[in-house]
């Protein structure tokens, strides 16, 4: 088992990608890619086409979910990916889920 992780070890960080990344599985593999980094937050489709996804981690972890994102989803094409990091403190997530679309 491991230890929690330090609250200083831990990011919160906000992803929009844009491009054809709906009806393609992305979100579906996000989740998978998200559980096997061990990382949690969520991820939804959005009403204008794009994906939003919270992801929440230590910080390197989190850099390679987001270079994942950019170039990793079978079928998907990312033109754009905004990452905005989230004001501290954040809420503990305590996995990682789809949500509906918003």
């Amino acid at each position: 088992m491991t230890a929690p992780q330090e609250a200083s070890d831990t990011e919160c960080r906000r992803v929009v990608a844009r491009g054809v990344v709906q009806g393609v599985g992305f979100r579906e593999a996000c989740v998978q890619r998200a559980h096997a980094l061990r990382i949690t937050g969520w991820v939804r489709n959005r009403l204008d086409g794009s994906v939003e996804a919270v992801i929440q981690g230590p910080p390197a972890t989190l850099d390679l979910m987001c270079e994942w994102l950019r170039n990793g989803v079978p079928g998907a094409r990312v033109d754009a990916l905004q990452v905005q990091p989230l004001a501290r403190p954040c809420r503990n997530l305590g996995s990682f889920e789809r949500r509906p679309t918003a």
